[in-house]
């Protein structure tokens, strides 16, 4: 019955991935998020995630930890952490986006009930405007990027890379891209990624309409460049692999009412605070 599933009635527990240049517990970003869940949805456990032992290493790994190596840390963290055991809730901020679709594909215990992507590339990007980091980070950021983003040693490098897609040579990015090719299953099929996407309660995609750190935008809600373009634009919608042949079960999350897409008119990651009482935190309360 209800409390089996909802222990004593407490609020489903929440997990946040910040984004790149960001860490668990910057107080004006993350922090302040963690702040007003818990104001909002009264005794919820926010569990931020730290990727490292500190929050300079969390910062440094966004940009320099292979994805799916933090995938596995974050995996672990998420198994032995006895308040997430009955389910979580989990709101992935930009690349923290995909990452968490990461962790619902490949990592299905504990159970994660509703996905919320906020300005997350779930088709990777082909560009980067501005490095949000440090300047020793992004000066190492563009030096890798410029060498070529699909060169193994760039892409056992740069977390960025390894969502970096190039439309004008999608044949290169299904073989080399190590981690948003291998999640959106253009390599070796694994059938339990859909399996485990589809155990998601809800997954919310909300994309930023005047975003100018991702290009292009329409990756917010798996959208992309046409292959052979750098201009013209496909929605999921009409995506073979996506949507057709159905390879992640969007479609079939869609078609039972488990898929949506919500859009802010402003710039990237900027979320106003009636957005949040609006539209993420009644999402997140049961």
């Amino acid at each position: 019955g209800i409390n089996a599933e909802y222990g004593s009635g407490e609020p489903t527990p929440i997990v946040l991935w910040h984004g790149m240049g960001d860490s668990c517990c910057n107080p004006l970003s993350m922090g302040s998020v963690k702040k007003l869940l818990e104001k909002h949805i009264p005794g919820v456990y926010v569990k931020s995630l730290m990727i490292g032992a500190n929050v300079a290493d969390d910062t440094a790994n966004g940009f320099f930890m292979d994805v799916q190596e933090q995938i596995k840390l974050v995996c672990s963290q998420l198994t032995n952490d006895t308040a997430l055991q009955n389910g979580y809730h989990a709101v992935g901020f930009s690349q923290g986006g995909q990452f968490l679709r990461g962790i619902a594909q490949k990592c299905p215990s504990p159970r994660m009930k509703r996905l919320m992507s906020v300005g997350g590339q779930h088709q990777g990007v082909y560009g980067l405007p501005h490095c949000p980091g440090p300047w020793w980070i992004c000066q190492e950021v563009d030096k890798l990027l410029n060498m070529g983003a699909y060169r193994d040693f760039v892409q056992s490098r740069l977390v960025q890379a390894q969502y970096w897609h190039d439309p004008l040579n999608e044949q290169l990015y299904r073989e080399k891209s190590r981690f948003i090719a291998e999640i959106n299953q253009e390599g070796t099929e694994k059938p339990e990624y859909k399996t485990n996407l589809l155990k998601l309660s809800n997954f919310t995609l909300i994309k930023f309409t005047k975003d100018s750190m991702v290009t292009p935008r329409e990756s917010e809600w798996f959208g992309f460049y046409k292959a052979g373009s750098d201009k013209y634009l496909y929605t999921l919608q009409e995506s073979d692999p996506l949507w057709k042949q159905d390879k992640l079960g969007l479609r079939e999350l869609s078609e039972s009412g488990r898929l949506e897409f919500l859009e802010i008119a402003g710039d990237h990651l900027q979320v106003p605070e009636k957005f949040w009482l609006e539209e993420i935190i009644p999402r997140l309360k049961d």
